[in-house]
């Protein structure tokens, strides 16, 4: 039986350093890339290329599969971005009348974001149900990855399956954000292109709740405005409602009441139309029956990921 050859230092040293710099340059490039002019090409590229080199340099354990959502979730925050680093030729394709037109279908004749705050005026308690489902909204930037450190933690098992759905969910969406860049309602009601006015709630209680702090804490976290189709807060939600499902009933039950919560709140507080959510689940059906289609793919890529490993690792 012919026993493999080990390969040799000068190859091992080259795809170890390959590797580190792939990663390097996921950091350094989306970092440099406004101030040397870095095609918006160059910067996805080099933003993908990091995970795949993290598989390559270290073995999977847990701090690993840590460190490639990580890696993931830092790629999707710069990319999403990327077509606002020119707002005026974003601006030039930018779409705002379909999902106005769909929605008004949907709210027989007015938008279900104005009928939904038209309501709530003015009732008892509306200001409590205001900051509530503002804060149900802000905890989001957490949820989906809280969600996943439990999977990770109590059924690590499952830990890769829910990593790759929620990072597919991501990445599709993203892709949707370049090629139809979609106005949110508050966006298009400050426009006057709703015919109805649309508050952005969450502002109002940002301000009254962060005072001055709002400002700087808002353009953080706001990196593109015109990003709202799919809704990707309640299309994660969802995913990690699913995940959590699988795990156990009453870990998919907090997974569901927080995920029904928050969509409420989305069309509510004016971040999204309804048709965005609709649009949101649809991509969670898609990356969930998709995954049997790139399940092929999915393996050859792994088998190259591991040849490479093994080869890095003496």
């Amino acid at each position: 039986m012919r026993r493999r050859s080990r390969p040799s230092n000068a190859l091992r040293l080259a795809v170890r350093a390959g590797g580190v710099g792939a990663i390097a340059g996921a950091v350094a490039v989306p970092l440099l890339r406004r101030r040397l002019r870095i095609p918006a090409p160059v910067t996805v590229a080099s933003l993908a290329a990091a995970p795949l080199a993290l598989a390559v340099l270290r073995p999977r354990s847990k701090r690993r599969d840590v460190a490639l959502f990580a890696l993931q979730m830092w790629a999707f925050t710069v990319a999403h971005e990327l077509p606002y680093d020119d707002p005026e030729r974003l601006r030039a394709r930018l779409r705002s009348r379909y999902p106005i037109r769909t929605d008004k279908l949907i709210g027989a004749g007015r938008l279900p974001n104005a009928r939904l705050q038209r309501a709530f005026a003015g009732m008892p308690g509306v200001g409590a149900l205001d900051k509530a489902l503002t804060w149900t909204h802000w905890l989001w930037f957490f949820e989906p990855y809280l969600s996943l450190a439990f999977i990770l933690v109590r059924h690590n098992e499952r830990f890769p399956r829910s990593a790759r759905q929620m990072a597919a969910t991501f990445d599709l969406g993203c892709a949707v954000y370049f090629a139809v860049p979609t106005a949110p309602p508050w966006w298009s009601s400050e426009q006057g292109l709703t015919g109805e006015e649309v508050r952005r709630i969450m502002v109002e209680v940002g301000e009254s709740t962060w005072g001055r702090a709002w400002g700087r804490m808002y353009d953080a976290l706001g990196g593109n405005p015109w990003a709202a189709m799919p809704s990707l807060h309640f299309a994660t939600s969802l995913q990690a409602a699913l995940s959590l499902s699988e795990a156990g009933k009453v870990e998919g039950a907090l997974g569901w009441g927080y995920a029904g919560t928050l969509g409420f709140a989305l069309v509510y507080l004016g971040e999204h139309y309804v048709t965005d959510l609709l649009a949101g689940a649809a991509l969670v059906a898609a990356v969930r029956k998709g995954e049997p289609l790139a399940e092929p793919l999915i393996r050859r890529i792994n088998g190259g990921l591991q040849h490479l490993e093994r080869i890095a690792n003496g």
